[in-house]
């Protein structure tokens, strides 16, 4: 398994598939939900639906937590199957209670939103932040809005900025635009304009939407020179870890 990882890491993939194969037939769920990605994705072959749908149930029913939470996106998006959330929700869940953080991401974000099945914003939160706590920076942007919206817990503006400048330090575009907001405000933190600026600018190349509105304010409240410093610190690299 090493070995192949190593090959797909360097983009191998045809190398790779030659070492997951064996061991799939054999059984281990790990490659086969490597498999059915590859299928998946057109990595090493060419995408073939019903392939990638072959490997990742075999790979979901081993019980490997990707293989389920894969096979559950496979669900969501009908790719190879017609769309079922309730089985995509089913699939997600199990690879959560197996501490998958993507997947207890989309179990969380499936909750909140409330379309495919009823909203349960207590589960939201706790599934946000066991995915939060395996580093998912999109579900501390939530967590961030739970404080912000005052949705199941009480209004808190610093910890919604908290949770927003977690996710904005691991590159998240929309925690970076909220907490850009958040800065020109000085909600949940001392109002900085410059850290407003190059926090939007950032969120914005993101792409996210939610810092257009504020961008124009911010600017027109700037000199030439901050507006300099702003855009120099959005071209920064982000630290590699955040505390």
């Amino acid at each position: 398994m090493a070995e192949a990882r190593a090959a797909a890491d360097a983009g191998d993939y045809t190398r790779a598939l030659a070492l997951w194969e064996p061991l799939a037939r054999a059984g281990v769920a790990r490659a086969q939900n490597n498999i059915g990605a590859c299928f998946s994705e057109g990595l090493g072959v060419e995408r073939d639906a019903d392939l990638a749908l072959r490997w990742l149930s075999l790979a979901a029913e081993g019980g490997d937590p990707v293989g389920q939470r894969n096979l559950a996106t496979a669900y969501f998006k009908g790719f190879g199957v017609e769309s079922d959330g309730t089985r995509a929700a089913e699939l997600y869940r199990l690879a959560a209670l197996q501490g998958d953080g993507p997947a207890q991401d989309m179990l969380s974000w499936m909750l909140m939103e409330g379309e495919l099945m009823p909203a349960d914003l207590g589960e939201a939160r706790r599934w946000a932040l066991a995915a939060a706590e395996n580093g998912v920076a999109t579900a501390m942007t939530r967590l961030g809005m739970f404080h912000h919206d005052a949705v199941g817990v009480a209004r808190d503006p610093a910890a919604a900025a908290e949770w927003w400048r977690r996710g904005a330090a691991l590159g998240d575009a929309d925690a970076q635009a909220m907490l850009g907001a958040a800065c020109h405000l000085g909600s949940g933190v001392p109002p900085d304009r410059v850290a407003a600026l190059a926090w939007l600018l950032r969120g914005q190349r993101g792409g996210s939407t939610l810092a257009a509105p504020f961008l124009g304010p911010v600017r027109g409240a700037l000199s030439p020179d901050e507006i300099a410093e702003a855009e120099r610190r959005a071209q920064a690299r982000l630290p590699d870890k955040t505390s």
